[in-house]
């Protein structure tokens, strides 16, 4: 009997290098985004507010996403990895000591929010291609899987910690203990080998480069809808996370810590989801999984946002996490599989500008949250979602 293709990535250091680096990040960026929220709301009460701090997170995406991936063909990934991971410890550091000495303002976490998006667009581009070199077409699905399912497994772990350590200690220990959780990711980093730039990625201009990736685009039909799908997801979906902090205190009466396990909900299903998807899901089912992933996580907002106690808001956070895993894992997967290996970063990094379009997403709900509140808007913009989703059936469908 074949080993299972989980239990060969897992023996494979490299893929070990690299999924301890973003199992770091993950958790850092769930810790960051649950404290930062609740700070900002408890400083401004204004849903707005925090809304736009993690539309800041995916802002660089939009603006940057097309031009890190073609930069990253003509550097050793390694390095830049490197170097992404260190801006974020010197931007949670910056952040550690303003709130030690109590000289911190909502402006400064926009800044470090904004920042940390930035690295955060290089991920695709960067690492998760690397993880497609070392887990190769037949095993890819797999690596995204257990990649996906980090990343959830840290929406449980992070919020938790950021609730209890803001609570115990304040902002300041939650962005020390941030610095601390990334030393173990760029030890991972330093030990991986040198990759050497895609052969001739260099002889174009990096605007050449885009546009040859944008051509392929427009004749794949898909990667067409694959892209789409995301977009529909980044301006619907995404930004309904930043309302839990404020349901979660408006509507259930929960402090610091229960914020923190009602936010961890959804990294729970994320992360069953993802490990089902590994270990059980085929290549013929990959569109399935995608599609049905969005429709069950757009279902689920409203039934969050309506919830009248925090278990059933609770549940429903289980429930779209389990959909947003499936199309997490596939949404880079599809888009690697259908693209040619010399062009992968450069369609990764498209990938990241559809993802950083939601901020449009983000301001539509920070205006509806600030005119009728936060339930409505998270409710809205899940049954939107849905609407959409339908009416473009004939774009995504050749997925």
């Amino acid at each position: 009997m074949p080993e299972p293709a989980w239990r060969g990535l897992f023996r494979d250091r490299d893929f070990l290098r690299l999924w301890l680096a973003g199992l770091a990040t993950f958790v850092v960026r769930w810790l960051e985004t649950l404290a930062v929220g609740v700070f900002a709301y408890n400083a401004t009460h204004s849903a707005f507010v925090v809304a736009m701090l993690t539309m800041l997170r995916l802002l660089p995406m939009g603006l940057f996403g097309a031009f890190l991936g073609a930069m990253a063909e003509r550097m050793d990934r390694r390095q830049a990895l490197l170097l992404t991971i260190l801006s974020q410890v010197a931007t949670s550091a910056v952040i550690a000591v303003l709130a030690l000495t109590d000289a911190i303002a909502v402006w400064h976490l926009a800044v470090a929010s904004f920042m940390n998006g930035v690295a955060w667009a290089a991920d695709n581009p960067v690492r998760r291609a690397m993880i497609g070199q070392v887990a190769g077409p037949a095993r890819m699905g797999t690596a995204m899987s257990i990649d996906v399912a980090t990343s959830n497994g840290s929406r449980v772990l992070g919020p938790t910690l950021g609730g209890l350590i803001l609570a115990a200690v304040g902002l300041d220990g939650a962005f020390l203990l941030s610095v601390l959780l990334y030393l173990p990711a760029l030890v991972a980093v330093l030990r991986l080998p040198r990759t050497p730039p895609a052969p001739g990625a260099a002889v174009a201009s990096v605007l050449a480069s885009i546009a040859e990736g944008l051509a392929l685009v427009r004749h794949e039909p898909r990667l067409i809808g694959a892209l789409l799908v995301t977009l529909i997801f980044n301006l619907f979906g995404w930004p309904s996370t930043s309302m839990v902090p404020v349901i979660g205190q408006d509507q259930h009466d929960l402090g610091p810590r229960g914020i923190g396990l009602l936010a961890g909900m959804d990294g729970v299903g994320a992360f069953l989801g993802a490990i089902t998807v590994a270990v059980l899901a085929k290549p013929g089912q990959y569109k399935a999984i995608y599609l049905g992933g969005i429709t069950l996580y757009f279902a689920m907002l409203p039934a969050f946002a309506w919830a009248p106690d925090p278990v059933l808001a609770g549940a429903a956070l289980l429930l779209a996490g389990v959909g947003g895993a499936g199309f997490a894992i596939m949404q880079p997967t599809l888009i690697f599989l259908a693209t040619p290996v010399e062009l992968r970063s450069r369609i990764l990094g498209l990938l990241s500008v559809c993802i950083g379009l939601g901020p449009f997403g983000f301001l539509a709900l920070g205006g509806l949250a600030e005119a009728f509140g936060a339930p409505l808007a998270t409710a809205s913009m899940g049954i939107a979602g849905l609407a959409v989703l339908a009416l473009t059936r004939r774009w995504w469908r050749h997925i």
